[in-house]
């Protein structure tokens, strides 16, 4: 079995490869159908139906067979189907066979709590001539919502599991290449010559190291479990205690997804839903990232002051960088390829696979490698990406669902006169109401999952507000990030606890404090533009620097230490500060420069 589903996986990751390439011509319907048939079938033949009950033709090979079928029946009936506009009684059999896959593989691939939620929005047109008060609604027939999420690009085959089957397959795939040629130990060993000698070191790698695999990764759990294992004993042994090295490592860990180029996988799906080229969402997303990292820095650095803890020699990490600059070729060229070819206008996933020939040309001539080891380590490779994307495409399937749900049943155009009705038309007040429905809706799925549900639901009430489009959605794929980390469901402080060994509701308090400042950054960059690029190039830098300076007050008032330990009121005094510094415009940077001087002054040993 395990050869079938390499073999399945290889051939479908060549099969994406051969259409970037251009080697192939086919539909973007056609190329949809064929990777949800190809995810669901790994999936399906690897995952249990239960961990107690796990019947091999009932519980994998039936349903594998059955997302097959459906896919050769659709990719014989759509263009039919197009053509006349009317569907069958079997297309609607087949639909609803579709429906009921989809929402399996969610439960298997995701867990419950996403397949609730996509069940609950589909059984909603159906009931929502029973239901009272503002989800009141006239009901659609089970014909045209079938035909609806499964014949057409609105549903299960619409714009998320577009950008799955095109961005998120080749930057899976990019990653993956990338980790079986070494640039995972490659960035480790980076990350510890760059802090070596520093105060903290170890936390610091983490940050760097983190944060670099965090942006291609695209699952904030995920990341902290490849690299947690590294950097967590590293933290614990240099004396910070177990709660605190999983909370950084789950802060890191979930901010990576929020730094380009790459910013895991819903970048790119923000970039389609919005309408823009992706660069506009690298720019506008740059500083707040970098400034969310500085953040961390600050955090891991005053936290070491104040627990006393040393300075790393260092010793072993300078002996190992020799010639680390010239290792790391392989990886740097094609990197910067990716990110230069983006800027001059290629797609994302055009860059991507360019990139991806340039990192194996490059570590095939360094290493002299070729052959049946170079093909091996790529077939592996391909695999392994593939592999890494199937719970991210079952999860654009299913958003597919939520989103066509809201738009045959009109529910989406009430959620926003929701909020906004609650808002009472006041900006400020309906971005707090949709940050918690952000981060309530985000506890407990993956990134990109947490993305496509509030994309779809609480981001348009914010647009109807005034706000900038890209601004509502950059904003509400912040909190959808930070979701991992909020109590009291913290998937990525879970994960990290597990390596810590530390107590999972300490560790989920301590990473929501460390990661206090990436709350504050979506408010601060839709009050003050610049942050996002948005403004003059003075205004940028001041914004830049004000904003550095202030994260820097935020991270004093987070672990209570200056020049010496900080009582209650002087850390107040400092989260002030650093509020008003992140803020935009002359007179809060004023303030908040004379209230951090007056706070420096007092805090004198």
């Amino acid at each position: 079995m395990d050869r079938v589903v390499a073999a399945v996986a290889i051939g479908l990751g060549v099969f994406h490869l051969l259409n970037v390439a251009g080697l192939q011509l086919l539909s973007a319907l056609d190329i949809r159908i064929v990777h949800l048939a190809g995810v669901c079938t790994v999936m399906f033949l690897t995952t249990p139906l239960s961990k107690r009950f796990d019947p091999f033709v009932s519980g994998r090979l039936l349903p594998t067979m059955l997302s097959l079928a459906f896919a050769a029946y659709l990719l014989n009936r759509w263009s039919d189907i197009a053509q006349s506009g009317q569907t069958n009684e079997l297309d609607l059999y087949a639909g609803v066979l579709l429906l009921l896959l989809v929402l399996e593989a969610t439960r298997r691939a995701i867990g419950w709590v996403l397949a609730l939620i996509t069940t609950a929005f589909l059984v909603y047109p159906f009931l929502s001539p029973y239901l009272p008060g503002v989800l009141h609604g006239r009901g659609v027939s089970a014909n045209r919502v079938a035909s609806f999420l499964t014949t057409t690009t609105e549903g299960v085959y619409g714009i998320p599991l577009g950008v799955a089957a095109t961005y998120i397959i080749m930057f899976s795939l990019f990653g993956a290449v990338l980790n079986e040629f070494g640039a995972g130990d490659y960035v480790f060993r980076a990350a510890r010559r760059i802090t070596r000698g520093m105060r903290a070191a170890s936390a610091k790698t983490a940050v760097l190291f983190s944060s670099l695999l965090g942006m291609i990764s695209g699952s904030s759990a995920g990341n902290v479990a490849v690299t947690g294992s590294f950097t967590i004993p590293m933290m614990k042994k240099e004396g910070y205690a177990p709660r605190q090295a999983a909370a950084i490592e789950a802060v890191v860990s979930t901010g990576g997804q929020l730094l380009p180029p790459v910013m895991g996988a819903a970048a790119f799906i923000m970039a389609e839903i919005v309408g823009t080229p992706y660069v506009n969402v690298m720019k506008a997303a740059v500083i707040p990232a970098l400034l969310f990292f500085a953040s961390i820095l600050f955090v891991v650095h005053l936290q070491a002051e104040k627990d006393d803890i040393g300075v790393g020699d260092g010793e072993s990490e300078h002996r190992a960088a020799e010639g680390l600059l010239r290792e790391g070729i392989p990886f740097i060229l094609p990197f910067g390829m990716l990110v230069g070819l983006m800027i001059v206008g290629y797609s994302p996933f055009k860059a991507c696979f360019v990139s991806m020939l340039a990192l194996i040309a490059t570590y095939a001539a360094a290493n002299r490698e070729f052959g049946i080891d170079l093909a091996e380590k790529l077939l592996a490779a391909i695999r392994r990406g593939v592999t890494a994307a199937v719970p991210v495409s079952i999860a654009c399937a299913a958003a597919g669902i939520i989103s066509g749900s809201l738009a045959v049943s009109g529910l989406g155009i009430k959620i926003s006169g929701i909020i906004i009705s609650t808002a009472g038309g006041v900006a400020f007040v309906a971005m707090v109401l949709t940050m918690l429905v952000a981060i309530v809706l985000g506890m407990g799925l993956p990134t990109t999952a947490a993305y496509l549900i509030l994309a779809t639901v609480v981001a348009p009430s914010l647009a109807e507000l005034g706000v900038p489009l890209l601004t509502a959605h950059l904003f509400v794929f912040f909190y959808g990030c930070v979701s991992t980390i909020t109590p009291p469901v913290a998937l990525a402080s879970y994960v990290a606890a597990g390596i810590a060994g530390a107590d999972i509701n300490k560790v989920g308090w301590t990473a929501f404090a460390y990661g206090i400042t990436c709350y504050l950054l979506p408010f601060m960059f839709f009050f003050g533009p610049a942050l996002m690029l948005d403004a003059g190039p003075f205004d940028v830098l001041l914004a830049a620097a004000t904003g550095l300076v202030g994260v820097y007050a935020v991270a004093v008032a987070v672990i209570g230490q200056m020049k010496n330990r900080l009582g209650a009121g002087l850390r107040l005094a400092a989260a002030v500060a650093g509020v008003l510094l992140l803020l935009q415009g002359w007179i809060t940077d004023l303030a908040g420069l004379a209230v951090l001087t007056g706070l420096h002054l007092a805090s004198r040993p």
